[in-house]
């Protein structure tokens, strides 16, 4: 299998181009690539693709093989790719994702490769139906109490095409136990399909660092639709501004609430090598 790694602000991924090449049993294939002792090393596969409906299709499966609606710095680098590698030849294209037609914006470095990419996240959702979440499906769940272990925290319930759980904390976030309280929150019953916990440390009205820990994966170093969901979280809560600057562990997002109701986010998208990856590995 020819594959390409590829980041988004350190959330890596192994890419694999459908235009020339078909992967019968993606969620197998993520699991073996995505291991970083026995494999590629990944937070998981993405799998370009034709579409019906748009210049491109994503496909996103996590390292445990299970597939998630969409990965915020996993287009970035989906929209890199086709612009570099020839599938596309304009800078604005529209991406068909589990989460939705989203619109991504492509700006070149000194080489004329891509570097910078801008997507219209679209419009977050905040009921608990939209997430989803127990309880009625027109509630929304903003700044409430949940219990974990002892120890209380005030959450924030956000859809953006994928579930997210946003968490303003007091502490160092850096020090912060997220790989303890990360898949407590994830498998919690008030969450039938899991959800990814952003744990936040806002440091003014339009800077914050964020560390996330997304289903399926554990801790990543960056996440796009978590961002999306810290900027919506931030701004519902009376805690920010629309527009932020986010410092996540593998670099930095900027993010616009914009008053149109999308999100906009910016950020890097980076190739780091290709290669041909045997699929009989054990």
């Amino acid at each position: 299998m020819k594959f390409t790694k590829m980041h988004g602000a350190g959330n890596d991924y192994v890419y694999v181009d459908g235009f020339e090449s078909s992967v019968s049993n993606p969620a197998e294939v993520a699991r073996k690539v995505s291991d970083r002792h026995f494999g590629i090393g990944s937070d998981g596969l993405i799998m370009i693709l034709p579409s019906q409906h748009a210049e491109l299709r994503m496909r996103m499966f996590n390292a445990d093989g299970s597939e998630a609606e969409m990965c915020g710095n996993g287009i970035r680098c989906v929209a890199k790719y086709a612009y570099d590698h020839g599938l596309v030849n304009q800078r604005k294209i529209t991406i068909e994702t589990g989460a939705g037609l989203l619109t991504v914006e492509m700006f070149p470095g000194d080489d004329e490769r891509i570097d910078r990419v801008k997507v219209n996240m679209g419009k977050p959702g905040l009921t608990r139906g939209d997430i989803p979440m127990t309880g009625p499906a027109e509630q929304t769940a903003q700044n409430i109490p949940l219990e974990i272990d002892g120890r209380q925290f005030h959450v924030t319930c956000v859809s953006m095409g994928n579930p997210h759980c946003v968490i303003f904390i007091e502490d160092d976030v850096a020090r912060f136990p997220v790989e303890k309280y990360g898949p407590l929150i994830e498998k919690h019953p008030w969450f039938p399909q899991r959800i990814n916990v952003e744990f936040v440390q806002q440091l003014s009205r339009t800077e914050v660092i964020q560390r996330t820990w997304e289903r399926g994966a554990g801790e990543t170093l960056a996440c796009g639709t978590g961002a999306s969901a810290v900027t919506v979280a931030g701004v519902v809560t009376g805690r920010t501004e629309r527009i932020i600057l986010n410092h996540l562990r593998g670099g930095d997002l900027e993010l616009e609430w914009n008053e149109d109701g999308c999100i906009y986010k910016t950020g890097p998208a980076v190739e780091v090598f290709s290669g041909d990856f045997p699929l009989d590995r054990t």
